[in-house]
């Protein structure tokens, strides 16, 4: 893997707008899922039942191999991600071989990534993402796109304009200057999400193409992202080959002293 397209690979990562078959057991889940359990009382309204689908977790971890395409330049990559929920992210990166290249930690504060082929380090503050990325962007929105949910600030805005389309449902408004659009399937989960700043230049679409079982989980097994930020265009395909949940995890990081701050 050249310098140049894993620093740009190191990027991504800051980002993490780079995220996703079969599982040591996995189901493919055709859409709709089964019918949910019948409960006594009906969620008040479609929110509702949206909120109701999203994944709730204390730890995930997955393993997946992706294609990253960064302004044209392709590579073939493994990722393995683990989240411990609302406090880390921690990704390798593998290549040819099964040979780490690169490794992240991100939590809420901070962006952290080595550069294990030429001995460089990132150690950012998490607003560095915001010179990639819109400033709506957060925390929680790189864990919400890694398990297939909805973002927060979706689900809680009560100017959210919604449209029942043939058992979709079409979610749209606008987040401080940041417009986006949901597709919710019939299942009430996520199918696309689109983001857009047009004062930025920015645009960011998600796609799950497909849903596996997971434990007593639905997850997608295949995440496709599209980032264009002005002249710079990044597209991730992500091919879940594991999913777990709520196993103990370890997330090993440090930055040895030989290494340099990237520039």
């Amino acid at each position: 893997m050249k310098k140049n397209i894993l620093n740009k690979l190191l990027i991504a990562l800051c980002l993490l707008v780079i995220v996703s078959c079969k599982a040591r057991k996995q189901v493919v889940v055709s859409k709709p899922v089964a019918p949910p359990v019948v409960t006594t009382a009906k969620p008040a309204n479609p929110m509702d039942a949206i909120k109701a689908q999203q994944l709730n977790f204390n730890n995930f971890s997955a393993k997946a191999s992706t294609s990253l395409n960064i302004d044209g330049n392709s590579n073939d990559v493994t990722l393995n991600i683990r989240i411990n929920h609302d406090k880390k992210i921690w990704v390798s990166v593998t290549a040819i071989l099964g040979i780490e290249v690169a490794r992240a930690l991100i939590t809420p504060d901070s962006i952290l990534v080595i550069n294990k082929l030429q001995g460089l380090y990132i150690k950012k503050p998490f607003s560095y993402i915001h010179t990639y990325a819109s400033k709506q962007v957060n925390y929680k929105t790189l864990e919400s796109l890694l398990v297939g949910n909805a973002l927060p600030e979706i689900l809680n805005d009560s100017h959210a304009a919604l449209q029942p389309n043939n058992g979709n449902i079409t979610l749209s408004g606008n987040l401080q200057e940041l417009m986006y659009t949901l597709l919710v399937g019939p299942d009430k989960k996520t199918v696309q999400l689109n983001l857009t700043n047009p004062a930025e230049a920015q645009t960011l679409q998600v796609t799950n193409n497909a849903f596996i079982q997971a434990g007593n989980r639905i997850v997608p097994s295949q995440i496709d992202i599209q980032s264009a930020i002005k002249n710079k265009k990044i597209q991730v395909n992500l091919h879940y080959t594991k999913v777990d949940f709520d196993q103990q995890l370890e997330y090993p990081f440090n930055i040895p002293e030989r290494y340099s701050p990237a520039d």
